[in-house]
């Protein structure tokens, strides 16, 4: 990989919307952002789109593409679904809907460090962060949404590993809590705007380091249990 290309600031899965877009939009202020989504992107300055569907690994093999043999310094996988709210436990939770929750939330992640490892290594201060939930948390067990919960806390502990796998590269791996969010997932009732939470967690990403990787963060910077 040349080191003489200009490094991409950030890449961004499920940036077209809500916390996805509002972070993008933040993290062009340290250069070229590339977001990533299923459908007609939104016009914003500052961010190069890519098609890409999450769910197929194929496409995510594709990534490198779009950086060309650029160096990569912040990797943020965003992109997640909520499948399972109002399931039942009697009759709900098929077995497509709980292969589609980990292929979004968790094996996509994985697939798109992968993919991406050679830029991640090539650039300066490489960061990688995950968006998980506190809904991950052990601590928080109240029952129900199944799906989401397993394949949001099997991202956490996907990144926890990461993070010890990556630590001799300099490679950090922060997992963020983004808050209960006013978004089409969250609901009108949440706790905190999107642009609150997108403000945090572009902090959390700017103090991401060697010293911190593996930390379980919430998106105002407080330890989440485990």
């Amino acid at each position: 990989m040349s080191s003489q290309k200009p490094p991409v600031a950030a890449l961004l899965t499920g940036a077209s919307r809500g916390i996805g877009l509002s972070l993008a939009q933040r993290l062009t202020a340290h250069g070229p952002v590339i977001g990533t989504c299923r459908g007609t992107p939104p016009e914003a300055d500052g961010i190069r789109w890519a098609g890409l569907e999450v769910s197929d690994p194929e496409a995510i093999a594709c990534l490198p593409e779009q950086l060309d043999g650029a160096p990569l310094e912040r990797l943020v996988c965003n992109a997640g679904i909520y499948p399972d709210k109002g399931q039942t436990l009697a009759t709900g939770y098929p077995a497509s809907m709980w292969a589609e929750g980990f292929a979004v939330n968790c094996t996509a992640a994985f697939l798109t460090v992968q993919a991406l490892l050679p830029n991640l290594r090539a650039g300066a201060t490489p960061r990688i962060a995950l968006i998980s939930s506190q809904m991950a948390s052990d601590t928080r067990a109240p029952g129900g949404s199944y799906i989401y919960r397993a394949s949001k806390a099997a991202l956490l502990n996907l990144g926890r590993n990461l993070a010890a796998d990556l630590k001799a590269e300099g490679i950090s791996v922060g997992i963020y809590h983004p808050g209960w969010v006013r978004t089409d997932m969250g609901g009108s009732g949440a706790d905190i705007s999107v642009e609150e939470a997108a403000e945090g967690l572009a902090a959390r990403i700017e103090e991401l380091s060697p010293e911190t990787t593996g930390a379980f963060l919430t998106w105002d910077g407080r330890p989440h249990a485990f």
